[in-house]
Protein backbone atom coordinates (compact mmCIF):
# COMPACT_ATOMS: atom_id res chain seq x y z
CA UNK A 1 0.00 0.00 0.00
CA UNK A 2 0.88 3.78 -0.87
CA UNK A 3 0.38 7.26 0.61
CA UNK A 4 2.26 10.12 -0.64
CA UNK A 5 5.05 7.91 -1.96
CA UNK A 6 5.69 6.34 1.45
CA UNK A 7 5.09 2.23 1.01
CA UNK A 8 2.90 0.90 4.49
CA UNK A 9 1.76 -2.47 5.39
CA UNK A 10 -1.72 -3.08 6.57
CA UNK A 11 -2.75 -7.36 6.63
CA UNK A 12 -5.78 -6.96 8.11
CA UNK A 13 -8.03 -3.72 6.20
CA UNK A 14 -11.28 -3.03 7.72
CA UNK A 15 -13.95 -5.06 5.83
CA UNK A 16 -16.25 -2.29 5.60
CA UNK A 17 -13.87 0.60 5.21
CA UNK A 18 -10.24 -1.02 3.06
CA UNK A 19 -8.89 2.00 2.06
CA UNK A 20 -8.77 3.37 5.55
CA UNK A 21 -4.76 4.51 5.67
CA UNK A 22 -3.86 4.93 9.47
CA UNK A 23 -2.23 7.07 10.58
CA UNK A 24 0.07 5.49 13.34
CA UNK A 25 1.11 2.69 10.75
CA UNK A 26 1.70 5.23 7.78
CA UNK A 27 3.81 7.48 10.34
CA UNK A 28 5.92 3.93 11.53
CA UNK A 29 6.48 3.84 7.82
CA UNK A 30 7.17 7.63 6.76
CA UNK A 31 9.66 7.87 9.62
CA UNK A 32 12.24 4.85 8.47
CA UNK A 33 13.47 7.55 5.74
CA UNK A 34 13.06 11.09 7.64
CA UNK A 35 16.30 12.05 8.80
CA UNK A 36 16.20 15.58 9.60
CA UNK A 37 15.56 16.27 13.40
CA UNK A 38 12.85 18.80 14.07
CA UNK A 39 11.15 19.32 17.55
CA UNK A 40 7.23 20.39 18.58
CA UNK A 41 6.65 22.47 21.96
CA UNK A 42 3.33 22.99 23.54
CA UNK A 43 3.18 25.27 26.30
CA UNK A 44 -0.41 25.13 28.16
CA UNK A 45 -1.74 26.20 31.59
CA UNK A 46 0.46 26.40 35.06
CA UNK A 47 3.46 26.79 33.03
CA UNK A 48 3.22 23.31 31.70
CA UNK A 49 5.63 22.33 27.89
CA UNK A 50 5.82 19.31 26.41
CA UNK A 51 8.36 18.53 23.90
CA UNK A 52 8.33 15.77 20.94
CA UNK A 53 11.51 15.51 18.80
CA UNK A 54 11.10 13.80 15.51
CA UNK A 55 11.98 13.58 12.18
CA UNK A 56 11.27 14.78 8.60
CA UNK A 57 12.34 13.88 4.61
CA UNK A 58 13.43 17.36 4.10
CA UNK A 59 13.89 17.17 0.08
CA UNK A 60 11.62 18.69 -2.50
CA UNK A 61 10.16 15.41 -3.76
CA UNK A 62 9.00 14.65 -0.18
CA UNK A 63 7.34 17.88 0.81
CA UNK A 64 3.45 17.08 0.48
CA UNK A 65 4.38 13.70 2.70
CA UNK A 66 6.31 15.78 5.23
CA UNK A 67 3.92 18.61 5.51
CA UNK A 68 1.35 16.55 5.81
CA UNK A 69 2.90 14.19 8.37
CA UNK A 70 3.84 17.25 10.39
CA UNK A 71 0.35 18.91 9.99
CA UNK A 72 -1.59 15.52 11.68
CA UNK A 73 1.06 15.42 13.95
CA UNK A 74 0.69 18.43 15.73
CA UNK A 75 -3.03 18.30 15.19
CA UNK A 76 -3.06 14.86 17.24
CA UNK A 77 -0.35 16.91 19.53
CA UNK A 78 -2.90 19.83 20.38
CA UNK A 79 -5.84 17.16 20.98
CA UNK A 80 -3.95 14.69 23.38
CA UNK A 81 -1.69 17.55 25.60
CA UNK A 82 -3.15 20.37 24.43
CA UNK A 83 -1.47 24.20 24.59
CA UNK A 84 -1.48 27.10 23.19
CA UNK A 85 1.51 28.35 22.37
CA UNK A 86 3.31 26.14 20.12
CA UNK A 87 6.78 26.44 18.94
CA UNK A 88 8.18 24.33 15.74
CA UNK A 89 11.40 24.26 16.04
CA UNK A 90 14.21 23.07 12.69
CA UNK A 91 11.82 23.56 9.83
CA UNK A 92 10.54 27.40 9.36
CA UNK A 93 9.22 26.44 5.77
CA UNK A 94 6.78 23.91 7.42
CA UNK A 95 6.54 26.33 10.44
CA UNK A 96 5.13 29.01 8.08
CA UNK A 97 2.34 26.68 6.53
CA UNK A 98 1.24 25.75 10.03
CA UNK A 99 0.80 29.23 10.97
CA UNK A 100 -1.72 29.65 7.89
CA UNK A 101 -3.55 26.58 8.83
CA UNK A 102 -3.85 26.88 12.30
CA UNK A 103 -5.17 30.31 11.78
CA UNK A 104 -8.73 32.06 12.59
CA UNK A 105 -9.17 32.05 8.34
CA UNK A 106 -6.68 28.57 7.76
CA UNK A 107 -8.24 25.65 7.23
CA UNK A 108 -7.86 24.46 11.23
CA UNK A 109 -9.87 27.96 12.30
CA UNK A 110 -11.72 25.19 14.68
CA UNK A 111 -8.32 23.88 16.29
CA UNK A 112 -7.52 27.60 16.94
CA UNK A 113 -10.65 28.67 18.21
CA UNK A 114 -10.89 25.86 20.71
CA UNK A 115 -7.71 26.66 21.85
CA UNK A 116 -8.89 30.34 22.36
CA UNK A 117 -12.04 28.76 24.57
CA UNK A 118 -10.37 26.71 26.69
CA UNK A 119 -7.68 28.57 27.89
CA UNK A 120 -8.49 31.84 27.22
CA UNK A 121 -5.72 32.30 25.04
CA UNK A 122 -4.93 32.90 21.33
CA UNK A 123 -3.28 30.17 19.50
CA UNK A 124 0.51 31.30 18.59
CA UNK A 125 2.55 28.85 16.59
CA UNK A 126 6.49 30.14 16.78
CA UNK A 127 9.01 29.44 13.77
CA UNK A 128 12.00 28.61 15.88
CA UNK A 129 15.62 27.17 15.12
CA UNK A 130 15.80 23.65 16.54
CA UNK A 131 18.51 24.49 19.37
CA UNK A 132 15.87 27.36 20.48
CA UNK A 133 13.92 24.50 21.17
CA UNK A 134 11.66 25.14 25.00
CA UNK A 135 12.57 22.44 28.16
CA UNK A 136 10.07 20.20 28.88
CA UNK A 137 8.08 21.15 32.35
CA UNK A 138 5.47 17.99 32.77
CA UNK A 139 3.88 17.96 36.48
CA UNK A 140 1.56 14.73 36.57
CA UNK A 141 -1.08 14.73 39.67
CA UNK A 142 -3.44 12.62 41.45
CA UNK A 143 -6.71 12.05 40.75
CA UNK A 144 -9.81 10.48 42.52
CA UNK A 145 -9.65 7.09 44.13
CA UNK A 146 -11.45 8.54 47.02
CA UNK A 147 -14.27 5.84 48.35
CA UNK A 148 -15.20 6.81 52.41
CA UNK A 149 -18.53 8.32 52.80
CA UNK A 150 -22.30 8.73 50.83
CA UNK A 151 -21.52 9.76 47.20
CA UNK A 152 -23.10 10.60 43.99
CA UNK A 153 -21.57 9.85 41.12
CA UNK A 154 -22.90 11.38 38.03
CA UNK A 155 -21.73 10.90 34.02
CA UNK A 156 -22.90 13.45 31.75
CA UNK A 157 -23.27 11.25 28.14
CA UNK A 158 -24.32 13.11 24.77
CA UNK A 159 -27.22 10.91 24.53
CA UNK A 160 -27.95 9.20 27.91
CA UNK A 161 -27.00 11.07 31.68
CA UNK A 162 -25.62 8.03 34.19
CA UNK A 163 -25.79 8.28 38.29
CA UNK A 164 -24.92 6.72 40.77
CA UNK A 165 -25.40 6.59 44.71
CA UNK A 166 -22.01 5.00 45.95
CA UNK A 167 -21.52 4.38 49.69
CA UNK A 168 -18.44 3.37 50.96
CA UNK A 169 -17.12 2.39 47.46
CA UNK A 170 -19.89 0.02 47.23
CA UNK A 171 -22.83 1.30 44.71
CA UNK A 172 -26.27 0.92 46.05
CA UNK A 173 -28.17 2.38 43.24
CA UNK A 174 -27.39 3.17 39.25
CA UNK A 175 -29.83 4.83 36.54
CA UNK A 176 -30.21 5.75 33.15
CA UNK A 177 -32.06 8.23 31.69
CA UNK A 178 -32.15 9.13 27.75
CA UNK A 179 -31.80 13.39 27.26
CA UNK A 180 -30.50 15.19 24.39
CA UNK A 181 -28.30 18.01 25.81
CA UNK A 182 -26.62 18.34 22.40
CA UNK A 183 -29.59 19.87 20.84
CA UNK A 184 -30.65 22.20 23.19
CA UNK A 185 -29.67 25.81 23.47
CA UNK A 186 -31.09 26.58 26.73
CA UNK A 187 -28.80 25.70 29.34
CA UNK A 188 -31.32 25.76 32.04
CA UNK A 189 -33.03 22.06 30.31
CA UNK A 190 -29.22 20.95 31.11
CA UNK A 191 -29.51 22.28 34.56
CA UNK A 192 -32.51 20.39 35.76
CA UNK A 193 -31.85 17.06 34.58
CA UNK A 194 -28.37 17.31 36.49
CA UNK A 195 -30.29 18.11 39.94
CA UNK A 196 -32.70 15.95 38.84
CA UNK A 197 -30.02 13.25 38.63
CA UNK A 198 -28.60 14.35 41.58
CA UNK A 199 -31.59 14.05 43.63
CA UNK A 200 -32.16 10.53 42.70
CA UNK A 201 -29.22 9.77 43.92
CA UNK A 202 -29.18 11.39 47.11
CA UNK A 203 -32.66 9.60 48.08
CA UNK A 204 -31.26 6.71 47.75
CA UNK A 205 -28.65 7.08 50.83
CA UNK A 206 -29.07 8.57 53.92
CA UNK A 207 -27.20 11.94 53.19
CA UNK A 208 -25.03 13.44 50.75
CA UNK A 209 -21.00 13.54 51.81
CA UNK A 210 -19.30 14.20 48.28
CA UNK A 211 -20.15 14.46 44.58
CA UNK A 212 -18.11 13.64 41.47
CA UNK A 213 -19.11 14.70 37.49
CA UNK A 214 -17.39 13.28 34.60
CA UNK A 215 -18.51 14.79 31.52
CA UNK A 216 -18.21 15.37 28.56
CA UNK A 217 -15.74 18.40 27.89
CA UNK A 218 -12.76 20.31 28.77
CA UNK A 219 -12.51 22.00 32.38
CA UNK A 220 -10.44 24.71 34.22
CA UNK A 221 -11.63 23.70 37.61
CA UNK A 222 -15.36 22.76 37.95
CA UNK A 223 -15.97 25.01 34.89
CA UNK A 224 -16.92 23.70 31.26
CA UNK A 225 -14.69 25.54 28.81
CA UNK A 226 -15.46 23.59 25.75
CA UNK A 227 -17.91 21.04 25.40
CA UNK A 228 -20.61 19.55 22.73
CA UNK A 229 -22.64 18.50 25.72
CA UNK A 230 -23.27 22.60 25.53
CA UNK A 231 -22.56 22.75 21.89
CA UNK A 232 -26.13 24.46 21.48
CA UNK A 233 -25.63 26.92 23.83
CA UNK A 234 -24.80 30.74 23.00
CA UNK A 235 -21.95 32.01 24.07
CA UNK A 236 -23.77 34.58 25.68
CA UNK A 237 -25.57 32.25 28.04
CA UNK A 238 -22.14 30.86 28.71
CA UNK A 239 -21.59 32.11 32.04
CA UNK A 240 -24.57 29.60 32.90
CA UNK A 241 -22.94 27.16 31.40
CA UNK A 242 -19.41 27.31 33.31
CA UNK A 243 -21.34 27.52 36.48
CA UNK A 244 -24.00 24.84 36.15
CA UNK A 245 -21.90 21.74 38.08
CA UNK A 246 -21.52 23.62 40.84
CA UNK A 247 -25.14 25.50 41.01
CA UNK A 248 -26.87 21.94 40.77
CA UNK A 249 -24.59 20.51 43.85
CA UNK A 250 -25.60 23.92 45.73
CA UNK A 251 -29.33 22.98 45.13
CA UNK A 252 -27.97 19.78 46.89
CA UNK A 253 -26.40 21.19 49.95
CA UNK A 254 -24.15 24.34 49.09
CA UNK A 255 -21.76 22.92 51.65
CA UNK A 256 -20.93 19.23 49.56
CA UNK A 257 -17.79 19.22 48.21
CA UNK A 258 -17.96 18.48 44.24
CA UNK A 259 -15.13 17.49 41.71
CA UNK A 260 -15.48 18.01 37.94
CA UNK A 261 -13.07 15.69 35.40
CA UNK A 262 -13.44 15.04 32.11
CA UNK A 263 -15.18 12.21 31.11
CA UNK A 264 -11.80 10.07 29.11
CA UNK A 265 -10.40 10.64 32.70
CA UNK A 266 -12.52 9.40 34.88
CA UNK A 267 -12.60 6.17 32.53
CA UNK A 268 -9.10 5.37 33.23
CA UNK A 269 -9.78 5.85 36.70
CA UNK A 270 -12.24 3.64 36.63
CA UNK A 271 -9.93 1.11 34.54
CA UNK A 272 -7.18 1.73 37.26
CA UNK A 273 -8.96 1.47 40.36
CA UNK A 274 -10.69 -1.98 38.88
CA UNK A 275 -7.40 -3.57 38.03
CA UNK A 276 -4.64 -1.75 40.41
CA UNK A 277 -2.66 -1.29 37.99
CA UNK A 278 -0.86 2.11 35.84
CA UNK A 279 0.13 3.33 32.75
CA UNK A 280 -3.43 2.66 31.53
CA UNK A 281 -5.81 4.20 28.68
CA UNK A 282 -9.64 3.94 29.45
CA UNK A 283 -11.60 4.69 26.07
CA UNK A 284 -15.13 5.33 26.46
CA UNK A 285 -17.22 4.72 22.91
CA UNK A 286 -20.64 6.50 23.14
CA UNK A 287 -22.01 9.58 22.14
CA UNK A 288 -18.19 10.41 21.08
CA UNK A 289 -15.29 8.87 22.10
CA UNK A 290 -13.83 9.83 25.93
CA UNK A 291 -9.82 9.31 26.09
CA UNK A 292 -8.16 9.34 29.71
CA UNK A 293 -4.88 8.11 31.09
CA UNK A 294 -3.13 7.37 34.40
CA UNK A 295 0.69 6.75 34.17
CA UNK A 296 2.58 4.51 36.36
CA UNK A 297 1.41 5.73 39.69
CA UNK A 298 -1.91 6.35 38.65
CA UNK A 299 -2.11 10.26 38.23
CA UNK A 300 -3.23 12.03 35.67
CA UNK A 301 -0.39 14.20 33.20
CA UNK A 302 -2.21 17.40 32.47
CA UNK A 303 -3.19 16.37 29.26
CA UNK A 304 -6.46 17.40 27.53
CA UNK A 305 -6.39 13.67 25.65
CA UNK A 306 -8.77 14.89 23.42
CA UNK A 307 -8.69 12.24 21.30
CA UNK A 308 -12.00 12.41 19.89
CA UNK A 309 -10.40 14.82 17.87
CA UNK A 310 -6.88 13.67 16.88
CA UNK A 311 -6.27 11.81 13.75
CA UNK A 312 -6.45 8.03 12.94
CA UNK A 313 -6.86 8.07 9.10
CA UNK A 314 -5.34 10.00 6.49
CA UNK A 315 -7.77 8.68 3.55
CA UNK A 316 -9.25 11.83 1.43
CA UNK A 317 -12.60 9.97 1.69
CA UNK A 318 -12.97 9.51 5.71
CA UNK A 319 -15.93 11.05 7.30
CA UNK A 320 -16.29 14.42 8.12
CA UNK A 321 -16.90 15.07 12.16
CA UNK A 322 -19.55 17.75 12.03
CA UNK A 323 -18.25 19.69 14.86
CA UNK A 324 -13.97 20.19 14.04
CA UNK A 325 -15.21 20.08 10.55
CA UNK A 326 -12.02 17.68 10.36
CA UNK A 327 -11.36 14.58 8.40
CA UNK A 328 -10.72 11.19 9.95
CA UNK A 329 -10.66 12.02 13.39
CA UNK A 330 -11.49 9.78 16.03
CA UNK A 331 -14.84 10.02 17.06
CA UNK A 332 -16.15 8.93 13.73
CA UNK A 333 -14.69 5.58 14.27
CA UNK A 334 -14.98 4.56 18.23
CA UNK A 335 -18.48 6.10 18.67
CA UNK A 336 -21.57 5.08 18.16
CA UNK A 337 -21.46 7.18 14.98
CA UNK A 338 -19.27 4.47 13.33
CA UNK A 339 -21.55 2.19 13.69
CA UNK A 340 -24.10 4.08 12.16
CA UNK A 341 -21.82 5.32 9.44
CA UNK A 342 -20.73 1.48 8.23
CA UNK A 343 -24.40 0.16 8.24
CA UNK A 344 -24.98 1.45 5.01
CA UNK A 345 -22.08 -0.65 3.77
CA UNK A 346 -22.94 -3.58 5.54
CA UNK A 347 -26.50 -3.83 4.10
CA UNK A 348 -28.52 -2.72 6.97
CA UNK A 349 -30.93 0.16 7.07
CA UNK A 350 -31.45 1.94 10.28
CA UNK A 351 -34.97 3.96 10.18
CA UNK A 352 -34.33 7.05 10.08
CA UNK A 353 -36.61 8.77 12.65
CA UNK A 354 -34.87 6.72 15.51
CA UNK A 355 -32.82 8.70 17.63
CA UNK A 356 -28.85 8.34 17.31
CA UNK A 357 -28.71 5.82 20.60
CA UNK A 358 -32.06 4.12 19.15
CA UNK A 359 -29.92 3.48 16.03
CA UNK A 360 -26.97 2.18 17.94
CA UNK A 361 -29.08 -0.40 19.56
CA UNK A 362 -31.14 -1.12 16.09
CA UNK A 363 -27.82 -2.47 15.23
CA UNK A 364 -26.60 -4.13 18.56
CA UNK A 365 -29.73 -6.29 18.48
CA UNK A 366 -28.85 -7.54 15.28
CA UNK A 367 -25.54 -8.49 16.37
CA UNK A 368 -26.97 -10.03 19.54
CA UNK A 369 -29.07 -12.04 17.27
CA UNK A 370 -25.57 -13.18 14.95
CA UNK A 371 -26.56 -11.36 11.99
CA UNK A 372 -23.88 -11.47 9.58
CA UNK A 373 -23.87 -7.57 8.23
CA UNK A 374 -23.93 -6.77 11.89
CA UNK A 375 -21.06 -8.88 12.65
CA UNK A 376 -19.14 -7.33 9.46
CA UNK A 377 -19.37 -3.30 11.31
CA UNK A 378 -18.02 -4.59 14.58
CA UNK A 379 -15.07 -6.64 13.25
CA UNK A 380 -14.27 -3.26 10.94
CA UNK A 381 -14.15 -1.31 13.99
CA UNK A 382 -12.72 -4.06 15.77
CA UNK A 383 -9.66 -3.61 12.81
CA UNK A 384 -9.62 0.46 13.58
CA UNK A 385 -8.92 -0.06 16.87
CA UNK A 386 -6.03 -2.44 16.52
CA UNK A 387 -4.03 0.06 13.84
CA UNK A 388 -5.11 3.11 15.79
CA UNK A 389 -3.83 0.95 19.17
CA UNK A 390 -0.28 0.94 17.48
CA UNK A 391 -1.07 5.50 17.13
CA UNK A 392 -1.87 5.98 21.08
CA UNK A 393 1.26 3.60 21.60
CA UNK A 394 3.57 5.75 20.02
CA UNK A 395 2.46 9.01 21.99
CA UNK A 396 1.37 7.31 25.62
CA UNK A 397 3.26 4.21 27.46
CA UNK A 398 0.65 2.16 27.99
CA UNK A 399 0.30 -1.31 30.01
CA UNK A 400 -3.06 -1.93 29.93
CA UNK A 401 -6.18 -0.60 27.35
CA UNK A 402 -9.47 -0.85 28.82
CA UNK A 403 -12.74 -0.48 26.53
CA UNK A 404 -16.00 1.13 28.04
CA UNK A 405 -19.05 2.91 26.76
CA UNK A 406 -22.31 1.84 25.50
CA UNK A 407 -20.64 1.27 22.09
CA UNK A 408 -18.64 -2.20 23.86
CA UNK A 409 -22.11 -3.52 25.38
CA UNK A 410 -22.93 -6.98 24.22
CA UNK A 411 -21.57 -9.18 21.43
CA UNK A 412 -20.53 -6.32 19.59
CA UNK A 413 -17.99 -4.96 22.24
CA UNK A 414 -16.88 -8.94 22.50
CA UNK A 415 -16.24 -8.56 18.61
CA UNK A 416 -13.72 -5.73 18.33
CA UNK A 417 -11.79 -7.06 21.15
CA UNK A 418 -11.11 -10.06 19.71
CA UNK A 419 -10.36 -8.80 16.18
CA UNK A 420 -8.24 -6.16 17.97
CA UNK A 421 -6.57 -8.79 19.59
CA UNK A 422 -6.05 -10.76 16.48
CA UNK A 423 -4.62 -8.53 14.68
CA UNK A 424 -1.93 -7.21 17.25
CA UNK A 425 -0.67 -10.20 18.22
CA UNK A 426 -0.35 -11.22 14.31
CA UNK A 427 1.16 -8.13 12.91
CA UNK A 428 2.86 -6.12 16.27
CA UNK A 429 3.61 -8.90 18.36
CA UNK A 430 5.76 -6.89 20.79
CA UNK A 431 2.92 -4.40 21.10
CA UNK A 432 0.01 -7.14 21.87
CA UNK A 433 3.04 -8.70 24.61
CA UNK A 434 2.84 -5.31 26.51
CA UNK A 435 -0.16 -3.77 26.06
CA UNK A 436 -3.02 -5.51 27.13
CA UNK A 437 -6.71 -4.69 25.38
CA UNK A 438 -9.36 -5.66 27.73
CA UNK A 439 -12.98 -5.13 28.46
CA UNK A 440 -14.10 -4.69 31.98
CA UNK A 441 -17.69 -6.83 33.02
CA UNK A 442 -21.01 -5.73 31.65
CA UNK A 443 -21.90 -3.59 34.63
CA UNK A 444 -18.53 -1.92 34.81
CA UNK A 445 -18.93 -1.16 31.15
CA UNK A 446 -21.98 0.85 31.04
CA UNK A 447 -22.01 2.89 34.92
CA UNK A 448 -18.13 2.09 35.42
CA UNK A 449 -17.69 6.27 34.71
CA UNK A 450 -20.50 7.49 37.03
CA UNK A 451 -19.38 4.96 40.24
CA UNK A 452 -15.56 6.32 39.63
CA UNK A 453 -16.42 9.51 39.41
CA UNK A 454 -18.25 9.63 43.06
CA UNK A 455 -14.62 8.89 44.15
CA UNK A 456 -13.20 12.23 42.67
CA UNK A 457 -13.39 14.56 45.43
CA UNK A 458 -12.06 14.68 49.01
CA UNK A 459 -14.70 14.77 51.81
CA UNK A 460 -14.41 18.13 53.98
Amino acid sequence: MQYLGIEYQMKHPPKLDPTFIPFGVWREAYLKGAEKPIAIALERDKGRISVHRTFIHGTPEMAEADYRYVERYLKFLLWSTGGFRVSVCGCSELAKKLQKAYHPSGERAFDYGFVDQLYEEKLEILDLPLDACPAANEVAEPMGGHLDGCRIGFDAGGSDRKVSAVIDGECVYSEEVVWFPKLNEDPDYHYGHIVEAFKTAASKMPRVDAIGVSSAGDFIGNEPRVASLFIKVPREKWDKVKTIYDRAAAAIDPNIPILVANDGDVSALAGAMGLGKGNLMGIAMGTSEAVGYVDKDQNVLGWINELAFAPVDLQSGAMQDEWSTDYGVGCKYFSQDAVIKLAPAAGIEIPEELSLAEKLKFVQKLMEADDPRAIAIFETIGAYFAYTTVLYAQFYDIDYMMLMGRVMSGKGGDTILKVCNEILAEEYPELAKKCTVTLPDEKMRRVGQSVAAASLPKIR
